[in-house]
């Protein structure tokens, strides 16, 4: 049926297009601080993501450069409302949505979505850190908040997977400084956590997904493969987290779903009011980017 079938733990499978949340997803959520969910995209949307990527240019125009501090770049995009696009109804689909609100327990609305760009023998790592490391000082004042990691491209240990530190999200906010050109968590740390739980190397095949809780640790290593590797990654806030600060992402706008069938019957290429993100402006992350 319909039901996210699990395979191996903390593993459950996207089929007939739907993702419904049960109780085994949402223990592994709160256990684990992630779940993974294979084929959360069939290969026909991830084919059509591709084709819009590539040809309306407008996403990749309108992304930054970030070192890594070792000679080696990312390319990312950042944007702050999901449009009427294919990227926009990835960002709006019941899949995505609606499962990001049964494990977090309440009504969500898009923080932003990021492209990242990691290109074969140049793409950079990013250091261990929590997203909530970054959100914290943007006045979100709870950690309610979420991430959808999809792979545009398969993601393995040789093109810099990510690398998750299972159950670290029970460690609360960690203290995040400047580490080697980004900003990320303090190493010593977490240096003492990574004695505690296990580190598990998320493989993802192109359209797989891993739902992960914003104070999860984690990181990826440079892309030394000759394969590029892409990511789509969709962050979400509670409704009831509103954050106390204006800043560079939305502070509570409410989200209009769509059914899951709406990636694929997307005609739309506008990429009106995503309202991309000018990376100068955001002062938590501040690494040594540029302009693309």
């Amino acid at each position: 049926g319909s039901f996210a079938r699990m395979s191996a733990k903390g593993e459950f499978v996207c089929s007939e297009n739907k993702v419904v949340v049960n109780d085994e997803m949402k223990k592994s959520f709160n256990e684990d601080g992630y779940i993974i969910v294979r084929s959360l995209l069939s290969s026909e949307e991830i084919d059509k993501l591709h084709v819009s990527l590539k040809s309306d240019g407008g996403i990749i125009e309108n992304s930054f450069v970030v070192n890594d501090g070792q000679g080696r770049n990312s390319h990312l995009s950042i944007w702050s409302h999901p449009g009427d696009d294919i990227t926009g109804m990835i960002g709006r689909c019941e899949k995505v949505v609606t499962t990001t609100e049964e494990l977090l327990g309440g009504e969500v609305y898009h923080y932003h979505t990021k492209l990242i760009m990691k290109e074969a023998h140049t793409g950079g790592s990013f250091v261990w850190h929590q997203d909530y490391g970054y959100w914290y000082q943007n006045g979100c004042l709870f950690p309610d908040m979420a991430t959808v990691f999809i792979a545009i491209d398969k993601a393995d240990i040789e093109n810099g997977c990510l690398k998750v530190l299972k159950g670290s999200h029970k460690a609360g906010r960690i203290e995040h400084k400047r580490v080697g050109g980004q900003t990320g968590a303090d190493m010593e740390r977490v240096e003492y956590l990574m004695k505690v739980p296990p580190l598990v190397e998320v493989e993802l095949e192109a359209g797989d997904a891993l739902f992960f809780h914003c104070n999860l640790l984690h990181r990826s290593d440079q892309n030394n493969s000759d394969r590029r590797r892409w990511a789509f990654l969709l962050s979400y806030n509670m409704a009831s987290n509103n954050p106390v600060i204006e800043h560079h992402h939305p502070c509570y706008t409410p989200l209009t779903k769509v059914p899951n069938s709406a990636i694929i019957e997307c005609q739309t290429t506008s990429l009106a009011g995503k309202d991309f993100m000018d990376h100068t402006k955001d002062k938590t992350t501040q690494s040594d980017s540029k302009k693309s």
